[in-house]
């Protein structure tokens, strides 16, 4: 089996938990109303604040700083859903989130988190980036890039990137996951583009 799972099938996530899996891409839709808000917020220059809080089973975030809408409400309701499908997935007591807004690239470069499986889904902008097991050369990342760039330091086998779409839900399992010491899904931060800024949810477990 693969080492990458992309599905639009909510009932295929716990497969992540396969010992090969490193990353699962769940392709889902973007929330009905997000994107316009989004965009609006980004318009007229009031999309500068990032959030971050601790949820419990059955919380909804609170994100009273940015303007009322309805979009407002959608966000809210998508941390809410995916916090509580997060928690429900590892098993774990509550869930650390927050919310960024990005100007540039957060991680431009290819690498391994040294977590257990962290949920990302970006809302506004480019999705973020992976490689395959097969299309890298695990030698070459951090350090052992000698500080070239990732598409000339020989990480990159095959030039074949991943990228996930606005909506979509990206579980990756970190270097900290029981047994996965030598593993980890290796991604990165996409460039902005010209209609920054890029707006993501991170989760991560807390026992």
């Amino acid at each position: 089996m693969h080492d990458i799972v992309i599905t639009p099938h909510l009932a295929d996530v716990p497969q992540i938990f396969q010992p090969q899996v490193q990353l699962l891409c769940w392709q889902r839709p973007l929330p009905a109303g997000v994107a316009g808000y989004l965009d609006s917020l980004a318009a007229s220059g009031s999309l500068r604040l990032g959030y971050r809080g601790v949820l419990s089973a059955g919380d909804a975030p609170a994100l009273a700083a940015w303007p009322a809408g309805a979009g407002r409400q959608a966000l809210q309701d998508d941390i809410a859903l995916l916090a509580d499908m997060y928690a429900t997935l590892l098993g774990c007591a509550q869930v650390g989130w927050r919310v960024e807004v990005l100007d540039g690239s957060m991680c431009p470069r290819f690498h391994v988190d040294r977590t257990g499986i962290r949920l990302v889904c970006t809302w506004r902008g480019p999705g973020t980036e992976w490689l395959a097991g097969a299309a890298a050369d695990r030698r070459f990342l951090g350090r052992g890039s000698g500080s070239l760039p990732d598409e000339t330091s020989g990480l990159m086998r095959t030039g074949e990137v991943g990228r996930s779409l606005a909506g979509e839900v990206l579980l990756l399992k970190g270097s900290q996951w029981q047994g996965n010491g030598d593993g980890g899904a290796i991604h990165r931060s996409p460039a902005v583009g010209s209609q920054p800024p890029r707006v993501l949810l991170v989760l991560d477990a807390m026992y």
